[in-house]
């Protein structure tokens, strides 16, 4: 299965008027990716509650969408992102809870809606995950978090990613063109129609491939992380500063790039292998995200879904001066 690369969906949540706004295009989204009346209204309801939840919590926030492509169905994410004083998780999760002026239905009946809920709360604000699925098509989730953003919200992106399954081997990348805007867009995606003809070959002649690809254009800096689900390795093939990361419970380390543009001039690169990597999270960025961050500083974080990991680094790590792009991987076998 190939995923190709899209833009996070961003609805501000300042007044009660945005409220209705974000229940019509969750609902819209959800009835234009194949779900029925019923499961398209349970993303509404979702919708509604966790925007109600931020402006009646938080004052103001963020709801962002995204589609989420499946082999026998497509799903959607609902996360509410708000920068306030942590709240009372346990309350909010009761039946009949109110955040005020809502339907009180709580977080908890919120969570039976969705088939994917999770939450990271703490003083720096909260980040609430939803994804829901049409009910019979019993979609599995994938464990993996895109937050993508251009800058100010150009319709064209100059950063792409994409990713590949087989079996339990996946395959990443994460390309930022040069500059932002249509030139920088049509030179990371050149690189991303390459990757996906053969995003498991080798490393080396993979980006051989891509670079050729990305001649003509302004070319970009690039990262491709090739894991293998029965070994438990990754190879990672870095050009420019694409970040790249490995994270467990109890340590992070840095993965290895190579400095040049891709699709202009660089050395031969040389691919880094990592071992005994099945649990870490794997995490990719381009430089529209600062580098100093260290996930350990959020208490809990490590275990939340990493779709709200690359919430709350987007949230307090944007530099809001390029397009940005953070990729959040749960390396296990069982994506297969």
């Amino acid at each position: 299965m190939n995923i190709g690369g899209s833009l996070t969906q961003v609805l501000l949540i300042e007044d009660s008027s945005q409220i209705g706004h974000a229940r019509r295009t969750a609902q819209k989204l959800a009835e234009d990716n194949g779900f029925d009346a019923t499961d398209a209204g349970r993303v509404a309801l979702v919708a509604t509650e966790l925007a109600s939840n931020v402006l009646k919590h938080a004052g103001r926030g963020e709801l962002h969408l995204r589609i989420l492509p499946g082999s026998s169905a497509n799903g959607i994410e609902i996360l509410a992102v708000d920068r306030a004083q942590g709240f009372d998780l346990q309350a909010c999760m009761t039946d009949g809870f109110s955040t005020g002026g809502t339907q009180g239905i709580g977080l908890g009946a919120v969570s039976r809606q969705a088939e994917v809920f999770d939450v990271h709360t703490d003083s720096r604000g909260t980040v609430l995950l939803a994804r829901l699925y049409p009910r019979a098509s019993k979609a599995a989730d994938l464990r993996i978090g895109i937050s993508q953003h251009s800058l100010h919200n150009d319709p064209a992106c100059g950063d792409v990613w994409h990713l590949a399954f087989d079996g339990a081997n996946l395959s990443a990348l994460v390309i930022d063109g040069l500059g932002h805007g249509e030139e920088a867009e049509r030179a990371a995606r050149a690189g991303e129609k390459a990757f996906a003809l053969a995003p498991f070959a080798s490393p080396v002649y993979l980006l051989e491939d891509i670079h050729q690809a990305m001649t003509g254009t302004r070319g970009g800096a690039l990262a491709i992380a090739q894991f293998d689900g029965h070994l438990g390795t990754l190879r990672f093939t870095g050009i420019g500063n694409i970040g790249g990361s490995l994270i467990s419970a109890d340590k992070s380390r840095g993965l290895a790039s190579h400095p040049g543009i891709v699709g202009g001039q660089y050395r031969k690169a040389q691919p880094f292998d990592y071992a005994h990597v099945n649990g870490h999270l794997l995490i990719m960025y381009s430089d529209g995200l600062q580098s100093r961050w260290n996930l350990h500083d959020y208490p809990g974080l490590v275990y939340r879904h990493p779709a709200v990991i690359a919430a709350v680094l987007h949230r307090d790590f944007c530099r809001g001066r390029d397009d940005v792009t953070v990729l959040v991987v749960a390396l296990e076998a069982a994506h297969g």
